[in-house]
């Protein structure tokens, strides 16, 4: 070696130092840099996790999100659909409450209006009848007594139809020209023999009465009378 100029004591001392060196490097240098490489490593695959376990969890919480919207939406359009029927409901409700109201107060209108008329009718009653002994007295040429004055006014406006005994059934309707005393109403009752009796007053019939039983009708109005007459002179 010292023929090659190489100092082999030397060349011992720089071997040994630079082995030296690389034990100081690598006990000092090398392995806490390997280390906070691999801690860095795994800080990097742990935040990667998490990110990913993030992202899953977003997604998650997206769809979850989305299903509350939908069930949100849906709901609402429930309550939507519903307050309509409900308000439709009420409405119908409203018209067909101020509908009866209608009805009901035409119909009291009504009933008040016939009954007002039959209270009329009925005092005209005297009158017309005044008239009609008048005339009968002015055709007869002399004076009618009470009794017959009476029994006149009753056959004009409440004779019973001989016809009537024939009727059957539950229910009649009799049409007079004037409102009915109790008596004549009662006259009527035990000759038709019926559960139920109704009572009409018309004036156009001028006298007379009108018995319907059913389909069954009695006409022996003076307006009847007359128009059968009239038909029988055609």
């Amino acid at each position: 070696m010292g023929e090659l100029g190489i100092n082999i004591g030397y060349l011992l001392m720089q071997v040994f130092g630079i082995a030296i060196l690389v034990l100081i490097l690598s006990h000092f240098l090398y392995t806490p840099i390997l280390n906070v490489l691999e801690e860095r490593k795994r800080r990097i695959a742990k935040g990667l996790e998490d990110a990913r376990q993030a992202s899953i969890a977003r997604d998650n919480a997206d769809a979850e999100a989305k299903k509350i919207l939908e069930a949100a939406r849906a709901e609402a359009a429930k309550m939507r659909q519903d307050a309509m029927g409900q308000a439709e409901e009420t409405r119908k409700g409203i018209l067909a409450q101020a509908e009866n109201e209608a009805k009901e107060i035409v119909a009291n209108g009504r009933a008040d209006a016939e009954e007002e008329r039959n209270r009329i009718l009925s005092e005209l009653r005297g009158q017309v009848a005044a008239i009609a002994v008048a005339a009968a007295n002015k055709l007869v040429g002399e004076a009618i007594d009470e009794k017959r004055q009476h029994e006149l006014i009753a056959d004009f406006f409440a004779k019973v139809p001989q016809k009537v005994g024939q009727l059957s059934g539950s229910k009649a309707v009799i049409t007079s020209a004037l409102p009915l005393d109790d008596k004549e109403k009662k006259q009527l009752e035990q000759a038709l023999k019926v559960e139920n009796v109704e009572y009409r007053v018309d004036p156009k019939i001028l006298g007379g009465l009108i018995v319907r039983v059913g389909d069954q009708i009695v006409d022996d109005s003076v307006a009847g009378r007359m128009n059968a007459l009239s038909e029988s002179l055609r």
